[in-house]
């Protein structure tokens, strides 16, 4: 006290006591200057995870653009193993004549036909069915929901599914290819979980400027649901693109089937020469045809792609983190 009061009478300074030395920081990560510095663990498996992605890619990436590079090949260098990533005996020849063939462009258009009205029927159905299920204060929400997820882990079967498509009158048309997938219970799964996690007051504000449950839906519910109805929308019309089970089944008439089955005759044996023309053998058909096939199936889809790229992970990830 005394030494505290003789420095208050002089004026001097008190010393600052000594700063104590910096902890070393712990953890998995540090973080220093508001940065996060990652350990050796972390890094570690930043490698990995790069490397592996990298894998996948050439996994993926490679098998395409060998299939391109024979769809640009001659048929004899495709015979003789010598395409691998780049054209052998570079011809456009095959292309012209796959595109020119009646029973290509019929099958192709009849795929086209489905992919639209499949898509937007189960988008219909889906977008209804989830923002249904993510009412919680609707009776028989949790029936509902049952129904859907057992139709996940148990189907009838192939015969009985046929013998149900026959009675309906549904054999040999169009609606057998979109009627019976009309809804992926994953993505209603994942449309119900984004529906679930929108603020109630903008529904309730709506409702309180006079929106019926309809009007809510279109102009306040979807407009905001950009992200996954894109995302559905994408899954829908890829799987319903790359579809050629359901066709083989329900379409006996040629002129209704798909061009997947189209491909699969090709692979199978029963589209010849007969089909593509007399002079096939001289316009290098076979296994040039099958890729120029391919390519052609496949173009559709990596154009639509792109438009819905910036939706695709968004959408996902809304729809299944709750929270």
């Amino acid at each position: 006290m005394v030494a505290i009061a003789s420095n208050q009478q002089t004026g001097a300074a008190t010393p600052a006591p000594p700063a104590p030395p910096p902890r070393k920081p712990t953890g998995r990560r540090r973080r220093r200057h508001g940065r996060i510095d990652d350990t050796r663990a972390y890094k570690a498996f930043q490698v990995f995870n790069t490397f592996a992605l990298i894998l996948v890619v050439i996994a993926t990436l490679v098998p395409f653009i060998h299939v391109i590079a024979r769809s640009f090949s001659s048929e004899v260098a495709i015979r003789t193993n010598r395409v691998h990533l780049l054209p052998v005996d570079f011809n456009l020849h095959t292309y012209q004549y796959v595109w020119n063939n009646p029973i290509f462009l019929g099958s192709y258009w009849n795929t086209v036909r489905y992919t639209v009205m499949a898509t937007l029927v189960a988008m219909v159905l889906t977008t209804c069915y989830a923002y249904v299920l993510s009412k919680k204060h609707i009776k028989g929400r949790n029936f509902l929901i049952w129904v859907a997820v057992f139709t996940m882990f148990f189907n009838g079967g192939i015969v009985p599914n046929f013998v149900v498509i026959n009675e309906l009158g549904l054999y040999n048309t169009m609606w057998a290819i979109v009627l019976p997938n009309a809804i992926s219970v994953f993505n209603l799964l994942v449309m119900k979980a984004f529906f679930e996690n929108m603020p109630q007051e903008l529904e309730e504000a709506a409702q309180v400027d006079g929106l019926n449950t309809y009007g809510i839906l279109l102009r306040i519910v979807l407009p905001l649901s950009k992200a996954v109805v894109a995302t559905m929308t994408l899954f829908y019309s890829v799987t319903f693109w790359n579809s050629w089970f359901p066709a083989l089944l329900y379409l006996r008439d040629p002129g209704l089937q798909p061009v997947t089955i189209f491909l699969r005759n090709l692979y199978a044996g029963a589209v010849g020469g007969e089909s593509l023309g007399a002079d096939a053998a001289d316009l290098q058909v076979s296994a040039n045809v099958q890729a120029v096939t391919i390519v052609l199936i496949s173009v559709p889809i990596l154009m639509v792609y792109p438009f819905l790229q910036k939706y695709f992970v968004r959408g996902v990830m809304l729809g299944a983190i709750k929270g």
